[in-house]
C-alpha cells in the first residue's frame, strides 16, 4: 500500500450535504485504514486547503457544491496533487443538470422534457408543454435538496421559490412514472441496476438518508437484455460529459419500459445507504475492495478529459 503515499480523504466541505459527506468519507477513511493505507481525514471547511500539499493523493468523499462541482479538483489540479473521480469540466457539467441535459439531448440520449424557470415564465404555459405532475429542482444540487413534485399548477410559484433559495438556475421537468433506478460506474463497466422504491412520494432527501423502509430492489427486475443495454447506454451518458474514474447515473423507466437519463453524480455517497456500494455488493464485489478500486483509478490531471463515446 506504500504506493499510494499519504492519502487525504477528502469529506465535510461547505455544501448542504456535509453531513451526509462526513459519513462517507469516515466510512472510506476506515475502510483505506484498515487495508493499510496510510490515510487521513481532510475537511477543506476546517483546514487550510495548502495544508493538503503534504499529501501524496486525495481521495474525494465530498458531496454538493465545492466538492463535486469542480471547484476542489481545480485546486487539487493546481497543487499537483493526483485524486480520485472526475475532473473539474466533468465535475462541474456533472453538478449542473440543465448542462447535463442539454449535452445529452444534442448527443442523442435520452433525458426527460424540460424547462429553465425564472420570475417572468408563465408557469400555466410550462405545466401545459411538460404536463402535471411534473418536478421542480434547483439545477445545481444534489441529493434532492430543493426538488417539489408538482401535481397543480397553483403550487408551481411556490416550488420555484424553494428551488431558487438552493440555486437561481431552476428547472422544471416532466414526470416520468415507471420507476426509478440508478446505474454506478466503476472504471470502463458499469454494475448491476439498482431499483429504488420510496415510501415517499419520490426518492427526496428524507428517502435517501433517514427513512429505513426505503425499498432497494438488485436484480432489479428488468429482462437480463434490457439491463444490459441499458447499463451500456449509462457508460455512454456518463462519459458524454467527460466522467472518469467512478460515478453513477439514475434514470427513470416508463411504462413502456423506455429509459430516460436523469443525472450523474460524479462523486457517489459511501454511506450504509448508498447505492453504489449496494450495486458492487450485488457484484461480488466487497466494500473494502470498492474503495481499493476508486483508489486505485485516480490519475493524473493529464488523464481526466474523459474518451470519445459513441452513441447507438
Amino acid at each position: 500500500m506504500n504506493k499510494f503515499g499519504k492519502v487525504a480523504v477528502l469529506m465535510g466541505g461547505k455544501s448542504k450535504e456535509r453531513e451526509v459527506s462526513i459519513k462517507s468519507g469516515n466510512a472510506v477513511l476506515a475502510s483505506l485504514i484498515r487495508q493499510g493505507v496510510d490515510a487521513y481525514a481532510f475537511d477543506p471547511a476546517n483546514q487550510p486547503l495548502h495544508d493538503i500539499e503534504s499529501y501524496d493523493l486525495a481521495m474525494i468523499s465530498l458531496h454538493g457544491r465545492f466538492g463535486e462541482d469542480g471547484s476542489i479538483q481545480g485546486a487539487l489540479e493546481l497543487l499537483g496533487i493526483p485524486y480520485t473521480g472526475s475532473g473539474v469540466m466533468a465535475s462541474a457539467i456533472g453538478m449542473d443538470k440543465l448542462r447535463t441535459k442539454m449535452i445529452w439531448k444534442a448527443a442523442g440520449i435520452p433525458t426527460p422534457a424540460f424547462q429553465t424557470l425564472s420570475a417572468r415564465t408563465n408557469f400555466t404555459d410550462v405545466a401545459l408543454e411538460l404536463g402535471l405532475p411534473l418536478f421542480v429542482k434547483p439545477s445545481n444540487e444534489g441529493s434532492s435538496i430543493g426538488i417539489s413534485k408538482v401535481n397543480d399548477i397553483g403550487a408551481l410559484q411556490g416550488a420555484y421559490e424553494l428551488a431558487k433559495k438552493s440555486d437561481p438556475l431552476v428547472i422544471a421537468e416532466a414526470f416520468i412514472g415507471g420507476g426509478e433506478y440508478t446505474v454506478g460506474i466503476l472504471g470502463d463497466e458499469s454494475l448491476p441496476i439498482v431499483r429504488i422504491v420510496p415510501s415517499t412520494e419520490f426518492y427526496d432527501y428524507e428517502a435517501k438518508y433517514l427513512r429505513d423502509d426505503t425499498k432497494y430492489h438488485c436484480p432489479c427486475g428488468l429482462d437480463k437484455d434490457l439491463e444490459m443495454s441499458i447499463r451500456q447506454d449509462a457508460l455512454c451518458a456518463f462519459r458524454a460529459i467527460g466522467g472518469t474514474g467512478w460515478g453513477r447515473v439514475d434514470f427513470l423507466m416508463d411504462e413502456n419500459r423506455k429509459h430516460y437519463f436523469l443525472e450523474v453524480n460524479t462523486s457517489p455517497g459511501m454511506t450504509d445507504h448508498s447505492l453504489v456500494p449496494m450495486a458492487a455488493k450485488a457484484a461480488g464485489i466487497t466494500f473494502d475492495q470498492l474503495v481499493m478500486k476508486i483508489l486505485n483509478l485516480a490519475n493524473r490531471s493529464d488523464e481526466k478529459y474523459g474518451e470519445v463515446f459513441y452513441v447507438g
